[in-house]
């Protein structure tokens, strides 16, 4: 008995079927059928019963299950526990990533953990999450990151960064000189927003609902498709918004926009990651989410301080 054979059972097990797990592990189905056969009889009893239209975990098999998921999820964090000591990882690693994320959050993340790591190529896309789902999938992709947990079968989901949007004014506005201020306050200025259903929309809305107040209150005088289009009206005095400093940390260096805390309310949201259950990450990509939890997001707190000053 061996580690892959107890992975090839799992996913088995996972899919439900020979052709499936093959597929989702680069593997033929009578190689995936050979490994079976060999932990059958290295424990001298059937594990699965096969028919012509899905197979069934025998009693065996069902005993077998869970410590054959717990091996496989043992791998796992061993891989992860170990990434951090191991210097010279090399390989290609494809991610996709969402509007905010890939555009705003890992651009300034990327060069500090491309000299760590130099001979890992980075490939990223950016795209919505049912696109970095769907490439996933067909494993064009190690993993992805996106904005709200997703609900699918097949994938692992897993938080990896922290995010808080925050109150951003234009130059000159009567709150921009303001360290702190009342939401009450803030309510009555016109905003502009992301459009209804962005992730960023969203995690404001469940904000202001929790302190009772109906988002159907705010001005809005503008929802725009982009968080480029919205920073720009609010550059030109259409309206404030909210957004995460780290998708205005070029205009907050020129003085074009000002950060503003809103006294005792905090808009958090977290990031996540997902990937496949029936493949183990490459080590590339391990060390890569590592990294990302690692990090404390000093520069958005740098940003943060400029903001406000």
């Amino acid at each position: 008995m061996n580690f892959h054979q107890l992975h090839i059972f799992y996913t088995v097990a996972e899919k439900g079927s020979f052709s499936a797990a093959a597929q989702a592990l680069h593997m033929t189905q009578p190689a995936v059928t050979m490994q079976i056969q060999s932990l059958e009889d290295y424990f001298g009893t059937k594990l699965l019963h096969r028919s012509t239209k899905k197979i069934e975990l025998s009693e065996a098999g069902r005993t077998l299950l869970p410590h054959a998921k717990r091996s496989v999820e043992l791998v796992r964090q061993t891989d992860e526990a170990m990434s951090a000591f191991t210097q010279m990882l090399q390989g290609r690693l494809q991610l996709g990533a969402s509007l905010t994320i890939g555009e705003y959050v890992l651009p300034r993340m990327l060069g500090p953990f491309a000299r760590q790591y130099p001979d890992i190529s980075i490939v990223m896309k950016v795209m919505n999450t049912t696109q970095i789902m769907d490439d996933i999938l067909k494993h064009q992709l190690n993993f992805g990151l996106i904005e709200a947990p997703i609900h699918h079968p097949d994938m692992i989901v897993e938080p990896v960064m922290q995010d808080e949007l925050k109150l951003i004014v234009p130059a000159g506005h009567a709150l921009a000189d303001r360290g702190e201020v009342e939401l009450e306050e803030v309510m009555a200025y016109p905003f502009v927003l992301r459009e209804k259903g962005s992730g960023t929309r969203q995690v404001m809305e469940d904000q202001l609902q929790k302190k009772n107040i109906d988002p159907q209150d705010m001005n809005v005088v503008m929802e725009l498709g982009s968080t480029g289009a919205v920073k720009s009206a609010v550059e030109a005095g259409v309206g404030i918004t909210m957004l995460s400093p780290s998708s205005v940390q070029h205009e907050l260096a020129l003085g074009l926009v000002h950060i503003v805390e809103i006294r005792g309310l905090a808009f958090k949201r977290q990031f996540y990651a997902i990937h496949l259950k029936s493949s183990l990450l490459p080590l590339s990509a391990v060390a890569f989410l590592n990294y990302l939890r690692q990090q404390e997001h000093t520069g958005a707190e740098e940003m943060m301080d400029k903001g406000s000053k």
